[in-house]
């Protein structure tokens, strides 16, 4: 719900970095402008928690936090084309579309999708909120009597993306330029690759990386080296 006062801003999903062109070869756009603000936002967060077996013990055992999710969000944005006769909403539908797609700069390398930002006037929903667009569902409302769209409504999901480590050098392969974690009271090494990489399963990676044999009896204060994703996935494949 949004209420009547003040001058309207229209929100605004920008790339970061100014326009990417995504791998298929599509058309480069940089921002789209949402001719209706969104009338409702919805967000979301979730922990990871497990909770170990513990035979014979006669309650519950006490849960582990392995890291946290990612923050969601999810809202219905309108573009609209009625007053202006050389306008086709089909191409700012496709501009939402590309942005699901990794971009051509980055399909050398991980490919990677483009990293965006909300902006809506003095709206603090999305402040510092980096994300990717997860998923999009477009549809056509009304039509010139030629069939050229000139409204479409657009449900989108946006996914956070963390903030890039100070002093990280991605392509660097020494190990001395690697970020490092300190390990905290109930942390583990599924936590840090779930915090990581989003996949708890890639802790294998961080063991051999680091030669850790026994994970289990890190000790709080342990600093940990953490390798890129890449490796991370070849040293878990090799892992047994």
């Amino acid at each position: 719900m949004t209420l009547s006062g003040g001058q309207l801003k229209h929100a605004v999903l920008r790339v970061e970095g100014g326009a990417q062109a995504p791998a298929d070869g599509g058309e480069a756009v940089g921002e789209l402008q949402f001719m209706y603000n969104p009338a409702e936002i919805t967000t979301s967060k979730a922990a990871n928690w497990n909770r170990p077996p513990a035979r014979g013990a006669r309650s519950a055992s006490k849960p582990e936090y392995h890291g946290a999710g990612p923050q969601s969000f999810q809202m219905e944005v309108w573009f609209d084309a009625w007053d202006d006769a050389d306008v086709d909403v089909t191409r700012s539908v496709k501009a939402l579309l590309g942005w699901t797609k990794p971009t051509k700069a980055s399909m050398d390398k991980v490919p990677q999708p483009p990293i965006l930002n909300v902006e809506w006037g003095a709206s603090q929903v999305f402040q510092d909120y980096r994300c990717f667009l997860k998923s999009v569902s477009a549809k056509y409302v009304l039509f010139k009597p030629d069939g050229t769209p000139i409204r479409a409504s657009c449900t989108i999901a946006l996914e956070e993306v963390p903030e890039e480590p100070q002093g990280t050098n991605p392509t660097s392969g020494s190990r001395e330029s690697r970020r490092s974690v300190v390990m905290d009271e109930g942390d583990s090494l599924a936590g840090v690759a779930y915090r990581e990489y989003g996949d708890p399963g890639l802790w294998r990676g961080i063991a051999a990386f680091n030669a850790i044999d026994d994970p289990m009896r890190l000790s709080p204060g342990t600093r940990v080296l953490v390798p890129s994703l890449v490796e991370a996935k070849q040293l878990s494949v090799r892992e047994p």
